[in-house]
């Protein structure tokens, strides 16, 4: 399991391994069952997380999109589509999540 992963899923997952081979096992059912890429798949995730108003999910997600080769111009613009649907605060607390991600990546990689 990755380290990258929140603390809280690592020790969800250590405490219930089925469960979490269960999750992964339809992750990767869902990720092979059309034909979109993982770049494209990790927006759409960050769109969906925002819509529910998930910190950790958001900020997971735009950290895979970017490993995936999404821009910061390509993450703002899949936050900003949630602007007309969840809301001008959703929209802008999703954008300060990915900012923070964003930022997290940078002092890693240096």
């Amino acid at each position: 399991m990755s380290d990258k992963l929140p603390g809280t899923y690592r020790a969800f997952v250590a405490r219930f391994p089925k469960l979490g081979e269960a999750h992964e096992q339809v992750a990767d059912a869902v990720s092979e069952i059309g034909p979109l890429d993982t770049k494209s798949r990790e927006l759409i995730k960050v769109g969906i997380s925002l819509g529910a108003g998930l910190e950790s999910a958001t900020k997971s997600h735009v950290r895979r999109a970017l490993e995936a080769g999404a821009t910061v111009e390509e993450l703002e613009q899949a936050i900003m589509l949630g602007m007309n649907t969840v809301g001008f605060p959703a929209t802008v607390a999703a954008w300060s999540w990915m900012n923070e991600q964003v930022e997290r990546n940078r002092r890693e990689a240096q």
